[in-house]
């Protein structure tokens, strides 16, 4: 799993990494692809991180969340979106939180002081939608 602290940086990554994947088996100039993935994670430590994933076929077996398909998926991949756009689309509740190094939930956990520090920095996090992720 490759965390990226900007969705910039995921969607460029992913979008190097599914090149990468189709150079042995495409020869056309402008891969097809079908689907987008993304996953939003907040840290322990509060920061924000991205995951982001192309796939030529949708319903490919994969860690994000199934998030565009068909000409929305493709036009991420060609540069052509709008990021606000994008993060305005993004439903809070599929963000996924840091619960243990490596180990990730729906919600923040709140049975322990560490766990109850870290959700209050989340939700303070979440008081500023707007600000850069």
């Amino acid at each position: 799993m490759s965390l990226y602290a900007t969705l910039e940086e995921a969607i460029d990554a992913a979008r190097e990494e599914f090149l990468e994947k189709m150079a042995d088996t495409q020869d056309e100039e402008s891969p097809a692809v079908d689907q987008f993935n993304l996953q939003k994670y907040i840290m322990q430590d509060g920061d924000t991180m991205w995951e982001a994933e192309f796939s030529a076929e949708s319903g490919e077996e994969t860690e994000g969340l199934s998030f565009l398909s068909g000409e929305a998926a493709q036009a991420i991949f060609d540069d052509d979106f709008d990021k606000q756009e994008l993060l305005e689309e993004w439903q809070p509740e599929n963000t996924l939180y840091e619960w243990d190094e490596g180990e990730y939930q729906l919600e923040p956990p709140l049975d322990t002081e560490e766990g109850a520090a870290a959700a209050e920095e989340w939700d303070d996090e979440d008081e500023f939608p707007g600000r850069e992720e």
